[in-house]
């Protein structure tokens, strides 16, 4: 909500304060004895929520979170489609922290290809065995990927392969998400973006029984104080990382809501009294995926009542 009330507007880094002020006042109120444990923002210098920030009242479980208040922050200032917000939830110790600290490569495709592809192969060969264990011709798989200038070498090979292409400006949690939703039309997520993305993304896959790849990105301008830091951390450089150790254990949720019209979810649309927002919730152990349209009254509302004219 706090992000989509500045859509278009041109400012960034209005858009993520406020998201991360709407966030910080709805879980405040939540009956958890939670800990921001990453967040999304830092290697830009945006507004974020504090490393190992507590959240909620106190009263309940012991949990983690991974939150990205806005997933395509420059989508949302733009005025243009795929912005979510977005968070991962569990109970502490389960989440492999991947810091906000440059990129990783990330694979996310269905349970087709789960155990059947690896990131010692090259971009060719997962894309053919995916085609392969989907059951379709190179010509009608679906790849979808960041347009990113680092993603220009793996742009040339798929489209030599004759694959199908989307490309989208921001929002790679949503990018793989959609990989694993049956009736979506988008087969593979490939390419390099955020950590944090990449473990909240891999907790909605392995509710959904896909598979996500992860490994620490080390492109022509490697950092080399980058990897010491990643390895302080705790993170192992030259590890891949699946979605079962991204995400462990077996009691897990993932939610999102739509900022932006998207692939995943419809955006935010405001009526007279106060707004409509669609989200989706997955969680294990039941595997149950839930969407919702909310209708929120602004008047009376403990966070957005300020709002009411």
């Amino acid at each position: 909500m706090g992000a989509a009330l500045h859509i278009g507007q041109g400012n960034p880094d209005l858009v993520d304060a406020k998201a991360v002020e709407f966030s910080r006042a709805i879980l405040a109120q939540t009956d958890v004895e939670g800990e921001i444990i990453v967040c999304e923002g830092p290697k830009d210098n945006a507004p974020a929520f504090e490393r190992r920030e507590k959240v909620g009242t106190g009263n309940g479980p012991k949990v983690e979170f991974e939150v990205d208040p806005v997933d395509g922050t420059t989508a949302t200032s733009k005025g243009r489609k795929d912005a979510i917000s977005a968070l991962a939830c569990a109970p502490s110790g389960c989440f492999q922290v991947l810091p906000d600290d440059g990129y990783y490569f990330k694979v996310a495709t269905d349970y087709n290809s789960k155990g059947k592809i690896s990131l010692d192969m090259s971009v060719e060969e997962i894309v053919q065995t995916v085609a392969h264990r989907k059951g379709l011709p190179l010509e009608n798989l679906t790849v979808i990927m960041l347009e990113r200038d680092r993603h220009d070498e793996i742009l040339k090979i798929l489209r030599k392969m004759g694959v199908r292409i989307i490309l989208i400006s921001d929002g790679d949690i949503a990018g793989a998400v959609v990989t694993c939703r049956p009736g979506s039309g988008v087969d593979l997520l490939l390419g390099a973006g955020a950590g944090p993305e990449a473990t909240i993304a891999a907790t909605a896959i392995k509710c959904l029984k896909g598979t996500m790849l992860v490994n620490v990105w080390k492109g022509e301008k490697h950092d080399s104080n980058r990897i010491k830091r990643l390895a302080i951390e705790g993170v192992d450089v030259d590890k891949t990382y699946c979605e079962d150790e991204l995400a462990k254990g077996n009691e897990l949720a993932f939610v999102a809501s739509g900022v932006t019209k998207g692939e995943l979810l419809d955006g935010v649309r405001f009526v007279p009294e106060g707004a409509v927002v669609n989200s989706i919730c997955m969680r294990l152990p039941s595997g149950t995926v839930e969407r919702s349209e909310t209708t929120l009254r602004f008047k009376g509302h403990p966070v957005y009542k300020f709002l009411a004219k």
